[in-house]
């Protein structure tokens, strides 16, 4: 597929190249892996993929390879799988398996459909993952990715739904009988604190899939060894212990050093900078020329792109160019291309440039590239250049076309990157100096729609400073429209960072800035606006005012997407909430008027909405049905990362969790965060409950990150239930209820509404105070007893208060309720003991759908029946939390029943899977004899086994069977069936 370069020999990586090669066999064998290749700049990391590349390709191997460009703050979406997709392109064996996956053709420009606006980002993603699946299908598949520490946003995302989703997931058919292998490198010292590679290596290196790989300097002895490879001639070992010395155990630093020697005596300085100038300036003069124009294009250049940058005749270039190659400066690739044989060198070259002379040569790249015709996909590299050469005209005129490019994508990180380049450059340009083909932007606008690449992105901190921006750049003189659009903006974007009392006031602001008559667009929109911000204040009866002169004003102007906004604020507003027929009712002709009007964001508000209607009325299977067809609506809209259907994500999961489809649910999460890298407590909270509810306690430490950085109303959700339902588990009461108490405070609105979550915040930290309240009864301390009595009884009345008022003001559905009966049997328990009929309530109010806290109020149910002496109905109960516990695989739970049934020696009847390990072979022995009434010493005679040795054996079978005596055990043996009759 590529030329492999291995001109230098491979010394001291033995380990490194045995592991490397472990990883080819196993992806031939069908077991798919990844590694993350980290190491200095020049240490080897090029030199070991290419040796390991060579030998993928002589051993079968379909070898393909990409690389990152350095370009700033700034990139190009998708670069380094563009160039794996053009090597697949232009192999006759693979051309027509691209043509299968035409989502993934818009990669290389091809197609006139956008990514964003026809397919979702998650499906170009799918497509590339199938595509690589499909070429490995045809022989082992090595890819290769370079210089990670580069990469654009999106190449990012795209690498990590590959890795932990795609290429590297085995299918569910049945794998194949090769797998592809991943080794992708970076250079670790690049990797500033905020670099953000950080945060994706991170993720990658927990996958059970992903290794790294580090590679470390070499040892002096490994780099002398090199040098004198290197060198055919006899060497002095002066001058190897010189260059091992300088080199310190880098193996470029080493070659760069050796490449040196021929200066004169002296010459040869101690920086590297200086050795790869001086193996430069060894170059003619022409060869100089040529590869500093090189090195203003970057890693790489096409042949006929230097050729005119250079303006000399073909066969001047080809002399210089071998002359470059010869000196292993250049390296020449089989696509016309020529790249830096280390980016380093380029680097030194690039800085070594007078300043006049690195903009002319920026200014000639910018002129050929916009030449060749305004090829988006060459935008981001024409916006560099032009920077570069001090054009702030036409790099701010590239980075909009870039921008445009990158919404193309799918792209929206890229896309908010290149106008965020535009709005840093409009103050040196100004309105008079755009170049043609600006059209009519302005700084305002631009930065609304830098703002909705945010918001698009996931990054709602950076759209809310982008419309504060805005705001602030606004003139005296400007445009009331505008004006009132930047403000009602912002109210929307405020309240997505839960900035409540600010949204109200510039949603006021709006409101008033634009005359109500006669009616406008302006002021219908406005007004939108201001009803959802009046409600979330708490001030309802101006909500809904306001909504029903909006409702008529978008209708008498056909606004069909402003009246379906209406109608979805105005539900719950008059008594109809979401869970009511009526209410779920409006919502559906929300969606129908906002489907009509094209209108997506307003769609996806009301499948929200009637999504959460089903789940707060129990109505699960319901819920899962608007919330695919939510999700599904996000994907074609290119909207997936937009507030609701990152609430619709949540939603999915959360009721995979409650249904019970624990694997599923972790997958899918899994799947979500990998797409959307910055959904946080959206993606995360499902799979954090299940680590934690199978024994994960790293589950609080994940939690805790959530609480990092601004703060995330959902995040701070997420967290409060992981970390209160870790104490609690824990048995620490104090902070199971600190956590719940601080979770309820920070997330209770400016209104003084506390959110929904209170009431089951406060049966999760009730268990904990209960459990404590049992202790101290337990221990005879009286004085802690009442404390943690007085406690419940506090707790219990905030979980009826929320329970009761929602925050649409009626009260909770299904869910709440049960909770609320959770809360009062936890209270109960905390001041008199375990109450039967309480529990039992419990039990039924989870019976709506949700099976682990159903199976918890079980166990409570039947600790219980047990306290009130009915044991056959505690040994039922025990036996249906055993079964979900196991299905499961909720180890906690499981470990508290074991622990249940042990104290209360509730009798067991294993299925006929698990009765083979309910006892050991010689277990049953000794039991067998014990029926026919042996002593130990006896059962030790006959068993050849010491009497000491069969007492244990008998104490074993008596905990196993949770009997107080010999007699109670074979009693329970013959009941089970453990022993014949």
């Amino acid at each position: 597929m590529s030329q492999i370069f291995t001109g230098s020999p491979l010394v001291g990586r033995d380990d490194e190249l045995a592991r490397l090669a472990g990883v080819l066999e196993r992806a031939r064998r069908g077991e798919a892996r990844a590694v993350l290749v980290a190491g200095d700049a020049g240490v080897g990391k090029t030199r070991l993929l290419d040796e390991v590349a060579a030998r993928a390709a002589a051993e079968g191997f379909t070898v393909l390879s990409g690389h990152c460009v350095d370009l700033g703050d700034v990139g190009l979406p998708y670069l380094p799988f563009t160039e794996v997709l053009g090597r697949l392109v232009a192999d006759e064996r693979f051309a027509a398996l691209v043509d299968e996956h035409p989502v993934v053709a818009r990669l290389l420009g091809e197609g006139t459909d956008s990514v964003r606006d026809v397919d979702a980002r998650l499906r170009l993603f799918e497509g590339m993952a199938q595509l690589l699946a499909d070429v490995a299908g045809t022989a082992p598949l090595l890819i290769v990715l370079e210089d990670l520490h580069w990469a654009d946003q999106s190449s990012r995302d795209l690498l990590r739904f590959l890795l932990s989703r795609g290429i590297l997931e085995r299918p569910s058919g049945g794998a194949p009988a090769h797998r592809p292998a991943v080794c992708v490198s970076y250079r670790a010292d690049d990797l500033h604190r905020r670099h953000p590679l950080r945060p994706l290596l991170a993720e990658l290196v927990r996958l059970p899939a992903v290794e790294r790989l580090e590679l470390r300097p070499l040892p002096d002895a490994d780099v002398a060894r090199l040098v004198r490879a290197l060198e055919p001639r006899p060497l002095p070992d002066a001058t190897v212990r010189r260059i091992v010395e300088r080199a310190e155990g880098n193996a470029f630093y080493a070659e760069e050093l050796l490449a040196a020697t021929d200066a004169p005596a002296g010459g040869v300085p101690s920086a590297l900078a200086d050795v790869l100038l001086i193996r430069v300036e060894q170059l003619s003069g022409t060869a100089q020329q040529v590869l500093r124009t090189a090195a203003v294009a970057g890693r790489r250049v096409e042949h006929e792109l230097l050729r005119e940058a250079v303006g000399i005749p073909e066969e001047e270039l080809e002399t210089a160019l071998r002359e470059a190659v010869g000196r292993q400066l250049l390296v020449a690739g089989d696509d016309d291309t020529y790249a830096f044989r280390h980016a380093l060198t380029r680097e030194a070259v690039h800085a070594d440039l007078l300043p006049g002379e690195r903009a002319r040569l920026h200014g000639v790249f910018a002129r050929l590239l916009t030449a060749r015709g305004r090829r988006a996909e060459t935008a981001a590299e024409r916006a560099h250049h032009h920077r570069e050469s001090h054009a702030p005209a036409e790099a701010l005129l590239a980075s909009l076309e870039a921008a445009d490019h990158a919404q193309h994508l799918g792209a929206p990180a890229e896309e908010l990157r290149h106008l965020e380049a535009a709005l840093d450059l409009w103050p040196a340009v100004g309105p008079d100096a755009l170049p043609a083909g600006a059209g009519a932007a302005d700084p305002v606008a631009l930065t609304l729609r830098a703002s909705a690449a945010a918001a698009h992105a996931g990054e709602l901190h950076r759209a809310v400073a982008l419309t504060r921006s805005a705001l602030a750049d606004l003139g005296q003189d400007a445009d009331l429209e505008l004006a009132a659009r930047v403000r009602y903006t912002l109210a929307g974007n405020l309240l997505r960072v839960d900035s409540l009392s600010a949204a109200f006031a510039h949603s006021s602001e709006a409101l008033a800035m634009i005359p109500e008559e006669p009616v406008s667009p302006t002021w219908v929109w406005a007004a939108a606006t201001h009803a959802v911000t009046a409600r979330y204040v708490g001030r309802d009866e101006a909500a809904l005012e306001v909504a029903r002169r909006a409702l008529a004003a978008a209708e008498q102007l056909r606004m069909p997407d402003a009246q379906a906004d209406l109608l979805i604020s105005m539900v719950g507003l008059d008594g109809h909430s979401r869970r009511t027929p009526e209410g779920r009712g409006r919502l559906t002709r929300a969606r129908e008027l906002a489907r009509g009007a094209g209108n997506a964001p307003v769609e996806l508000r009301a499948l929200f909405n009637l999504a959460m209607g089903c789940y707060e009325s129990g109505d699960l299977a319901t819920c899962l049905r608007w919330v695919t067809e939510g999700l599904d609506r996000a994907r074609r809209a290119g909207l997936l990362a937009s507030p609701y259907p990152l609430e619709m994500r949540h939603l999915r999961l959360s009721v995979l969790y409650v249904l019970g489809h624990w694997d599923e649910c972790v997958r899918a999460a899994g799947a979500d965060a990998e797409a959307l890298s910055s959904a946080g407590g959206y993606t995360m909270a499902p799979a954090l409950y299940v680590a934690l509810a199978r024994g994960d306690f790293t589950a609080v430490e994940r939690a805790r990150s959530l609480l990092q950085g601004p703060f995330d109303w959902m995040a701070r959700l997420v967290a409060g239930i992981v970390l209160t339902e870790a104490a609690a588990l824990r048995g620490e009461a104090e902070d199971a209820v600190r956590w719940m108490r601080s979770t309820v405070t920070d997330l209770t609105d400016e209104s003084g509404a506390r959110p929904d979550v209170t009431v089951r915040l406060a049966a999760l930290a009730l268990a904990a105070v209960a459990d404590a309240a049992v202790r101290a009864r337990g221990a005879g301390d009286e004085a802690q007893a009442r404390r943690w009595a007085d406690t419940a009884t506090e707790l219990v009345e905030s979980a009826r208060d929320s329970a009761a008022h929602s925050q649409d003001g009626t009260p909770q559905g299904p869910e709440g309720q049960a909770w609320l009966a959770r809360a009062e049997a936890e209270c109960l328990r905390a001041v008199a003991g375990p109450d039967v009929a309480a529990w039992a309530r419990a039990v039924a109010g989870f019976a709506y759908g949700d099976a682990y806290e159903r199976a918890r109020c079980r166990l409570r149910h039947a600790e219980a029946l047990l306290a009130a002496g009915l044991r056959e109905e505690a040994a039922q109960e025990a036996r249906a939390v055993r079964e979900t516990a196991d299905r499961l695989g909720a180890t906690l739970l499981r470990e508290r029943l074991d622990a249940l049934v042990s104290r209360g020696r509730l009798a067991r009847t294993p299925d006929a899977a698990d009765r083979p390990a309910l006892l050991t072979a010689r277990e049953k022995e000794v039991l067998r004899l014990l029926s026919q009434g042996r002593s130990n010493r006896q059962i030790g005679e006959e068993l050849f086994i010491s009497g000491k040795t069969a007492s244990v054996h008998v104490s074993n079978i008596l905990a196993k069977l949770s009997a107080s005596s010999r007699t109670e055990a074979v009693a329970i043996a013959y009941r089970e069936g453990l022993i014949g009759s």
